[in-house]
């Protein structure tokens, strides 16, 4: 493979306008950075909403501060817009266009940007009832069908609680992205630009359809059942995660019986000889793998046995078998196995795969590019001392009178 420094981006070319906002909209930039667009991330000039915590999701991108309800403030953002190839926004309905940005200013009939991706992420539709409503991602998940779904997590029976990953980041920032991609692929047949519509509850929903469906035929084994009690779900001894000596975890998945026989073998094989079945003279067996009158027993031969041996020692036995049983990794771990605390971007692509920033790097200072930016689109430096000294952008290193 080339150097990064002498690949060919896939999205090389491209120039992405990206509102900052919470962790959806971020993600689907990063996305788009990742393999090669120009994301220019625009900021509050007062430093206030949009990033909240660490900034991690800002690789590969540039941050213009710019204040549209002062003087020359939204001629500035529109001549940006008018520049791009993609919108971002992450605002409730209506914000844009309150402000007089929405998607009918640059591709309606009078439109100023016939070819833009306009591309929108909120947490409910934006026909129904919750449409302007606030939420995050949990809120999402329980309209979406999924958290009901989900292992409860305690006797209160209430489901287990998810990290933001499902909504969020799969049906919000993902999902997104790929109907930016979809929407640039018809442009290439079309010229023209349209709106990309994205809520997290539809997302959440899409991304699940797998689980959904099968959840919708009544009894079905998979997520037929009430949560808890199905065979992807933690019910099935042979498709669980196991406690083990030193207090870390192995998961276990050998649905196959192929798989569960050569994890018995394996197992079984390595149980220490002082090691006494918790229920006397059962020793689970492979043909009685879908036996669910056995699954009590199986089980708890299982967690005693894990129990006898730390996650390392049960990885070595089970490292290079069909046996699906994998430690479980802490995200430090992972990051090492990796070669990376960041995680690098995926699919790769043969040719032109998509790259991580020399370094890693992956924060960017609000407002730091303004000035780059805003003369890459034609403005001159009389026009950037007008707007700073407005109040309607916001410079790296701000100048004598500017409003601060």
């Amino acid at each position: 493979m080339a150097p990064p420094s002498q690949l060919t981006l896939p999205l090389a070319g491209l120039k992405v306008i990206e509102f900052a906002g919470l962790a959806p909209v971020p993600y689907a930039g990063m996305v788009l950075a990742d393999y090669g667009a120009q994301v220019i991330r625009i900021d509050k000039i007062d430093g206030k909403g949009g990033v909240v915590g660490p900034d991690v999701l800002g690789r590969g991108k540039r941050s213009v501060g710019i204040n549209p309800k002062a003087p020359g403030g939204l001629a500035a953002l529109k001549l940006l817009i008018n520049q791009a190839d993609v919108l971002i926004d992450p605002f409730r309905p209506g914000v844009l266009e309150r402000l007089g940005l929405g998607p009918d200013v640059f591709l309606g009939s009078q439109g100023s940007n016939k070819r833009l991706i306009y591309a929108r992420i909120v947490g409910f539709d934006r026909t129904g009832k919750f449409e302007n409503m606030a939420g995050h991602d949990l809120n999402y998940l329980a309209q979406s069908g999924i958290l009901s779904m989900l292992p409860p997590m305690n006797s209160s029976g209430a489901p287990s609680f998810p990290l933001n990953i499902l909504a969020d980041m799969a049906g919000g920032g993902l999902t997104c992205a790929m109907g930016i991609f979809l929407a640039l692929i018809e442009r290439n047949k079309s010229g023209k630009g349209q709106v990309v519509d994205n809520d997290m509850v539809s997302g959440a929903r899409y991304v699940s359809a797998w689980p959904l469906m099968h959840a919708a035929i009544p009894g079905n084994a998979l997520f037929g059942r009430p949560a808890g009690q199905n065979l992807l779900d933690g019910h099935a001894p042979f498709y669980s995660i196991y406690k083990c000596k030193d207090g870390r975890w192995m998961s276990l998945a050998c649905i196959e019986a192929k798989f569960y026989a050569t994890f018995l073998a394996h197992f079984v094989r390595s149980l220490p000889s002082y090691f006494k079945p918790p229920k006397e003279g059962y020793v689970p067996r492979p043909e009685n793998q879908a036996d669910a009158s056995a699954w009590s027993d199986m089980r708890e031969y299982f967690e005693a046995g894990f129990l006898t041996r730390t996650r390392d020692e049960w990885a070595d036995t089970f490292y290079g078998t069909d046996a699906c049983a994998i430690p479980v990794l802490s995200p430090a771990e992972a990051a090492r196995v990796a070669g990376s605390p960041h995680p690098a971007p995926h699919p790769r692509l043969s040719r032109t795969p998509g790259i991580l920033p020399q370094g890693s790097v992956t924060t960017i200072v609000p407002c730091e590019h303004t000035e780059e930016v805003l003369r890459e689109i034609g403005l001159s430096e009389d026009e950037l001392t007008l707007l700073e000294e407005g109040g309607a952008i916001r410079l790296s290193k701000p100048r004598t009178g500017a409003k601060l």
